[in-house]
């Protein structure tokens, strides 16, 4: 069932805003719209600018809450006013703030110290005190690496030519880390020579002192004492924290709530006050008939507040937002409806028909009493606990489930333990003239897809007097032409089936030509009800040929969408036939229960019921779309957003 929705535009001094908001519009939902778009046509109105001075305080409380991982819990009872809300956040800011400070000082240090260890790594094999090789006078030093493509080249040159010694360190597999020393003569000349075998130096910097080695090891002792002290800084957040949990909590419910009171300026507009002429605020939005009607009494001695209601939903701009409330039972259904889409204002709501269809359909195609009753307890504690809306449709399912399998006489695949108070779904057969034998089932299936096609016919002709669609309605496949025509064909079967006699000549053509024509001939017929003068096509010819081929698809369609319903009869007979074989599988049909292997037999049914359930969910959820949907349904609602929840409400 749809809600029904009021318009409310909510007027009052500007300053007076946070007030209404916290007095009257925080216990009610609303579904506020754009005050600008819905007032377009009234002048000297502009946007209600103002800075939210909660969002800096409520940033600072989700960053807390996010390092105490609290995103989800549940804010403790009772309230706190702002002041204790803002002096706890400013207490536990200032704390964080020097934690945070001292870390992000130890952090910037061990940053120093791992690029210094960087540098220094590949040298830890040399063996000589560098503080006492940087105060070397008469000899300079180099750090750097080179390619060991240039290693041979280095040797000859080193051996020969020029006077330097190099000092191999760490190597992998493409460079070799060393130093080498020159005499300061002959700088220039060697460090040209090295350059020109691509030597990349080093720049160590002037603070280690000792064996490189041991350097090493002592800043990565130096390293670990930092980490110690960051993780130190982060214990003492941590704690500082989990001190106050509650009292954050606390906090961040008052300061969202009035964060989220403030954020409705947004959609406020204000007047064009002056010296003389006080500000208003206005503020424009959805209530449901009840919520509106208390709202109006509450706020009825209010003096500061003027609120119009608009009973006419002509009078606004945008289309009402859709609200569904329906019954517990088939709220999950709910679901399948949004997956669709939400149905317009003024549009039938079909969750119900969708409950009862999707439900009595799963039970033909998934007949079984021990199954069934494994769905609908499992679905049931599933949505009870964890409020899983497919568990809850899944449960309805189950009981249809466990129903049907009572007709056909299933218990977890056993056909000779419970009697059939119908029929078994494999042995049963039908002879209809013309046709021959055929599944019972799969006859009853067609009779009743025929009746849901009917059906969804009649919504489709509500729908359209609801919109005041005279083409839809009438003319339309699926409207009175559609409905006359194909109830026609359903009653000439019926009735040849049955072997009672046929309508008159004359009855049939009227019942078959007439709606046919109307349908061939709908756009030019709904023109002349409404009294158009463009009622009939410039080009007939092609007019005529294309409401042909229209009017041919439109028989085929009929045909084939009521043959979709004989699914329904398959797959309770392959439900018969997959328990069957497994049953044979586990030694049943040659040894009786004696013999019955019972892993077999569990095993096969959880398979079944997980594969099988799988596949008939999504084959039901496919005629809901396709063949009852598509016929009277467009889902082209917007859903109805409360832009404040009721108080109490997470």
């Amino acid at each position: 069932m749809i809600v029904k929705m009021k318009f409310l535009s909510i007027t009052g001094p500007k300053s007076d805003i946070d007030r209404v908001v916290s007095d009257y519009l925080s216990r009610y939902e609303i579904h506020l719209e754009n005050a600008l778009s819905e007032l377009q046509t009234v002048r000297n109105l502009r946007s209600f600018i103002e800075i939210n001075p909660y969002k800096e305080w409520l940033t600072k409380l989700d960053g807390f809450i996010q390092i105490l991982n609290l995103q989800d819990a549940k804010a403790p009872k009772g309230s706190i006013s702002l002041e204790k809300a803002l002096d706890t956040v400013k207490a536990l800011d200032a704390k964080v703030n020097d934690y945070t400070t001292k870390k992000l000082h130890y952090q910037d240090e061990k940053t120093k110290k791992e690029a210094s260890l960087k540098k220094l790594e590949p040298f830890r094999e040399f063996p000589y005190d560098l503080e006492r090789v940087m105060d070397f006078q008469f000899i300079k030093y180099r750090f750097g690496r080179i390619s060991k493509l240039y290693l041979n080249k280095l040797q000859s040159y080193v051996n020969e030519e020029i006077d330097t010694v190099f000092y191999r360190c760490h190597e992998d597999d493409q460079y070799i880390w060393g130093i080498y020393f020159v005499p300061n003569s002959e700088v220039r000349r060697v460090d040209a020579v090295y350059s020109s075998l691509h030597f990349e130096r080093f720049f160590l910097p002037n603070e280690y002192a000792g064996v490189p080695n041991d350097v090493y090891e002592e800043m990565k002792k130096e390293i670990t004492a930092i980490d110690e002290k960051i993780a130190d800084c982060d214990r003492k957040i941590q704690q500082a924290l989990e001190n106050s949990s509650q009292e954050l909590l606390l906090a961040k419910k008052k300061i969202a709530s009035l964060s989220t009171n403030f954020d409705v300026r947004k959609l406020a507009a204000c007047t064009a006050g002056d010296d003389k002429d006080p500000v208003y605020y206005i503020l424009c939005g959805w209530m449901s008939e009840s919520d509106a009607d208390a709202f109006m009494k509450e706020i009825k001695d209010d003096k500061n507040l003027l609120c119009m209601v608009e009973d006419s939903n002509n009078q606004v701009l945008h289309q009402p937002p859709t609200k569904l409330k329906n019954p517990k039972v088939v709220k999950p259904f709910e679901m399948f409806v949004r997956m669709y889409g939400l149905p317009a204002y003024n549009e039938f709501d079909p969750t119900i028909f969708v409950a009862l269809t999707y439900a009595f359909i799963f039970g033909a195609m998934f007949g079984d009493v021990g199954q069934g009753l494994c769905l609908a307890i499992g679905g049931a504690l599933l949505y009870h606990f964890k409020k899983v809306e497919l568990a809850g449709c899944l449960a309805s399912a189950g009981i249809f489930s466990t129903i049907f399998g009572f007709l056909y006489g299933s218990f977890f695949g056993f056909e000779d333990v419970l009697p059939a108070l119908w029929l078994k779904p494999k042995e049963a057969m039908a002879t209809l003239p013309f046709v021959g034998t055929l599944n019972t089932v799969f006859v009853v299936a067609i009779a009743f897809g025929m009746f849901l096609i009917l059906l969804t016919m009649i919504f489709h002709i509500i729908n359209g007097l609801k919109a005041k669609d005279v083409e839809g309605t009438v003319f339309d496949t699926n409207g009175i032409a559609g409905l006359i025509f194909y109830g026609a064909v359903v009653a000439v079967i019926f009735l040849y089936m049955t072997g009672h006699a046929l309508p008159a000549t004359g009855v049939l053509v009227v019942m078959f030509v007439v709606p046919l024509l109307a349908i061939f001939f709908k756009e030019p017929l709904s023109k002349l009800v409404q009294r158009r003068a463009d009622a009939m096509p410039e080009e007939k010819g092609m007019f005529l040929l294309t409401s042909f081929f229209e009017l041919f698809e439109v028989i085929l369609s009929y045909f084939s969408n009521t043959l979709s319903f004989v699914r329904i009869g398959a797959f309770a007979v392959s439900h018969a036939a997959m328990m069957e074989v497994v049953l044979m599988l586990a030694g049943y049909e040659g040894g009786g229960l004696a013999s019955t292997n019972w892993i077999v037999v569990v095993l096969g049914n959880l398979f079944v019921c997980g594969m099988e359930g799988l596949i008939v969910g999504i084959q039901v959820l496919r005629l809901e779309y396709y063949e009852m949907f598509s016929r009277f349904y467009k889902g082209s609602g917007r859903p109805f957003i409360p832009f404040i929840k009721k108080a109490g409400e997470k």
